[in-house]
């Protein structure tokens, strides 16, 4: 079975892609999957740590998830896109109750990358500028807009001329953007912690300072949260950590719940000034149809009923504390291990023992992934309803990979 469908990768889907999960030992097909586990079609059950990249933070297959999309399904799964559409007014008015602040206003589309465009579009219309500032080592998706915004010259050049008027800057550093704010500023989008850049967190207070620059010169600060929102990092909203208000914010991974893809963009009521009078300059022919409406909504329920955001803090600082046990008890191996609530890197010494310690807890039985945008980060990010049995398993699965690494790689 899996050969042939390696072959149909090879020849209909994406060669390079296939040869390269061949490489990581990732070329087994998955057959189904269950709360914080994938199996493939020979029957091996695997611990997901990757979880979609975030998009798995209620596990797979939330029964309470299943249920209600499974009724919507048989109801009305997408929209005429004409008459009202209650799943969305329920989940527009839900987001504005639990995001911080006054923002208010909701765009679904379908993906990350779609809630990006969305605020890159809002942002120039609502204030009359061009200017875009993100940081260097961003990921903000693939689509033009998003690709001109995100700051990683390995997938922007082969597309460059890309959108004009996007500057980058080193993340964490206020004082250097404060410098290149000006008066054709629209906005500064920044993820609260990098994800595909090694989940690299900034210093203490950097997004407060960045909200000050902003609103000393007019331009609008956009959270990227498609990765660290609903409760990824201890917080419902990564931003919440410093308790700062953005202009806008993007969702979409774990906002469907597992289930079904969805996006938003959630904004301060006077950015939608412009879309009174033209309210269909931004729209989605898919976004914010029935059925994903109706998983997002049973997604949040289950976020505050299970108290999720609060699971993700114990549960990261408890295996931090692991995991720096063993970069203590191995040294030449982990060179960090840094991370909030359960978004979590492991910085190994070289890329090629990332490589290698990624390929050997696949083999055990773990799911992990390497930062798109550094190789040599491992990126653990389970789902949020891991059990402590499970953390510890990863923990020794991973000290069985640094022993084989250890020997293949002759570390001392």
């Amino acid at each position: 079975m899996k050969d042939r469908v390696i072959e149909q990768y090879e020849r209909y889907i994406n060669p390079g892609l296939a040869r390269l999960l061949r490489v990581m030992g990732l070329a087994q097909v998955e057959d189904e999957a269950r709360e914080v586990h994938v199996r493939d079609r020979e029957g091996k059950l695997y611990l997901d740590c990757v979880g979609g990249y975030g998009t798995f933070s209620f596990g797979h297959r939330h029964p309470k998830i299943v249920e209600r999309v499974s009724a919507q399904l048989h109801r009305m799964p997408l929209s005429s896109k004409l008459l009202l559409s209650q799943p969305m007014a329920d989940l527009a008015e839900k987001l504005a109750e639990l995001t911080p602040g006054d923002l208010q206003y909701s765009f679904f589309c379908n993906s990350g990358a779609e809630a990006v465009e969305a605020a890159l579009k809002t942002a120039r219309l609502a204030t009359g500028r061009n200017k875009v500032i993100t940081a260097i080592g961003s990921f903000h998706g693939k689509t033009f807009g998003a690709l001109s915004a995100s700051g990683n010259e390995v997938y922007r050049e082969p597309f460059q001329p890309l959108l004009p008027d996007f500057v980058h800057v080193p993340f964490g550093d206020a004082e250097l953007l404060a410098q290149l704010v000006d008066e054709n500023t629209a906005a500064v989008m920044l993820e609260p912690v990098q994800g595909e850049a090694g989940v690299i967190l900034p210093p203490r207070g950097y997004l407060r300072r960045v909200r000050e620059i902003c609103e000393a010169s007019g331009a609008l600060l956009i959270a990227d949260e498609v990765q660290t929102g609903l409760g990824r990092t201890g917080e419902r909203f990564a931003v919440q950590h410093e308790a700062v208000v953005p202009d806008i914010l993007c969702l979409a991974k774990a906002l469907g719940g597992g289930v079904m893809p969805i996006g938003a963009m959630v904004a301060r009521p006077q950015l939608y000034e412009r879309y009174e009078s033209a309210p269909l300059l931004h729209t989605s022919t898919f976004g914010g149809n029935p059925l994903a409406c109706t998983a997002a909504l049973a997604a949040l329920e289950v976020l505050e009923a299970d108290r999720l955001a609060e699971q993700a803090k114990w549960k990261g600082e408890y295996l931090l504390a692991k995991l720096r046990d063993l970069q203590d008890r191995y040294p030449g191996t982990i060179h960090e291990v840094r991370g909030l609530g359960l978004m979590i890197g492991l910085e190994f010494t070289s890329d090629a023992l990332g490589a290698l310690i990624m390929s050997e807890m696949i083999a055990g039985g773990v799911l992990t992934a390497f930062a798109l945008n550094n190789l040599s980060v491992t990126r653990i990010e389970p789902p949020l309803t891991i059990g402590q049995r499970e953390l510890d398993r990863v923990v020794e699965v991973l000290e069985c990979a640094l022993q084989s690494g250890r020997e293949q790689l002759q570390i001392s």
